[in-house]
């Protein structure tokens, strides 16, 4: 597997709730931006668009979210994405949101599945990508 990319991310007042406490369904953009950013370092290139053109569409499959802390407006996090498993046709990356070194805010886990973009089926992952994956 690749190695862990770490992206820091400061909460912004918009990222909250009128209690000053992150909006649930913020975490589940926070932890598909960082994805991007791991795939862009990961892939040399912007990450999404090179998965494109592995003549795949990547569509979410499933995604989990655990909270475990709160996370409040001007907080700090660093968010460390990996990739957690590879399947036949799946791919699943391990999200991680962290306040400060220790205090673990948030994990996530998300799956793509390969998809044809012109039968819409799903298809084995490229090799190259299971390559850069790996």
């Amino acid at each position: 597997m690749p190695d862990a990319v770490f992206v820091s991310r400061t909460i912004l007042f918009g990222d909250c709730d009128p209690a000053g406490v992150v909006y649930t369904p913020r975490f589940s953009y926070f932890a598909v931006e960082a994805i991007y950013v791991a795939l862009d370092r990961w892939l040399g290139a912007p990450g999404l668009r090179t998965l494109m053109g592995f003549n795949i569409l990547p569509p979410v499959r499933a995604m989990s979210i655990e909270l475990l802390s709160p996370v409040t407006w001007d907080d700090e996090m660093i968010i460390k994405v990996g990739v957690a498993k590879l399947g036949a046709h799946s791919f699943t990356f391990l999200v991680e949101g962290f306040l400060g070194k220790d205090v673990l805010a948030f994990t996530a886990n998300i799956t793509h599945v390969c998809v044809s973009p012109e039968s819409k089926e799903v298809i084995p992952i490229p090799a190259q990508l299971r390559a850069l994956l790996s």
